[in-house]
């Protein structure tokens, strides 16, 4: 019996493992027991019950302070908030979070995973501005225009690429540590009133409303179906070493937030609003997953329009369990 602990396990990364759990999906690596661990882990059994059903331990602890960990065979550590708000209100306070949990983490590995297989979820921000004729950001990619960074993403980009440092020197250690560079995703857990285009866009779906577009340059994204996220972290973490590997996770489909608008519209047969192109700027923000797909043998199981399928039909079900639930 393998035991997996999230570190960061209620954000859209813990609930989509934990989904994915239920279904069966982590028998591969034998994982019988999870163990979600956030400042606020209890709230889950009221916002989804349904995820927290036998061999899955709900632990509220701050990986900033906490002084002892559970013991795990494999780790994900996904501890940062994703809310671009508070980056732009508070961004030096943010990189300071994001850093003082990676760092305390790593005080502690030593004593308590030594033995474990530990993935650090990253970003591709981590990369700085994507150059608008790179179709695909490789991990070997070495940005030189720091300054285009867009001052709101500069004290994320900067405390993650901290945090990579800081899981490196784990490896330098002998723990057997991997770096996962996450880029966008889509699925039931995601945040519907954030900064997530994908996710503003579903929420204007299901409440029947046109699927509004604001950008007036052109952006560029690709989703990942949060299963396949999954199945990218699982195996990124089972092959964890002293070396650090370090690996992309998204898709290579990219799409402009137009026609990433139709897509979703079709799916609720609501009509589209998209702004004129005014701004000749290009903000592409998509990985190259070919390494991943050369070594570890992984490439996404679903396109575009599958994902934003299958990602509806499960956030009508989630509502269904809700009202079976009482909640």
């Amino acid at each position: 019996m393998s035991t997996l602990l999230i570190i960061g396990g209620t954000g859209f990364f813990g609930k989509s493992i934990l989904d994915v759990f239920q279904r069966g999906g982590l028998a591969r690596w034998g994982i019988e027991r999870v163990i979600a661990m956030s400042r606020h882990a209890t709230r889950l059994r009221d916002e989804a019950p349904w995820l927290v059903a036998e061999r899955v331990e709900l632990l509220c602890a701050d990986i900033a302070q906490v002084d002892a960990l559970p013991a795990a065979d494999f780790v994900i550590h996904a501890a940062a908030s994703t809310d671009a708000r508070k980056y732009k209100e508070q961004p030096a306070q943010e990189r300071r979070n994001i850093e003082a949990g990676i760092d305390n983490y790593c005080r502690l590995a030593g004593r308590y995973h030594a033995s474990s297989k530990i993935v650090y979820a990253s970003s591709g921000a981590v990369y700085g501005t994507q150059p608008a004729d790179l179709e695909g950001v490789p991990e070997d990619f070495i940005s030189d225009d720091q300054e285009r960074i867009p001052e709101e993403k500069r004290e994320y980009v900067y405390g993650k690429r901290a945090a990579e440092d800081a899981v490196r020197q784990l490896g330098a250690q002998g723990l057997s540590i991997s770096i996962a560079r996450c880029f966008a995703f889509v699925g039931p857990w995601l945040p519907r009133d954030q900064h997530f285009a994908i996710g503003n866009f579903l929420n204007d779906g299901l409440h029947g409303r046109p699927v509004t577009v604001k950008a007036s340059k052109q952006v560029y994204r690709s989703y990942m179906h949060a299963d396949d996220l999954v199945e990218w972290l699982m195996t990124i973490a089972a092959h964890a070493g002293p070396e650090c590997p370090c690996y992309n996770v998204g898709s290579e489909q990219a799409v402009l937030m137009g026609e990433l608008a139709h897509v979703v519209a079709k799916q609720f047969d609501v009509p589209v609003s998209v702004a004129a192109i005014t701004d000749a700027d290009i903000d592409r923000y998509v990985p190259s997953t070919r390494k991943a797909a050369r070594e570890l043998g992984l490439h996404p199981t679903r396109d575009l329009q599958t994902a934003v399928a299958e990602s509806i039909l499960s956030v009508r079900q989630a509502e269904v369990n809700k009202l079976k639930a009482g909640r």
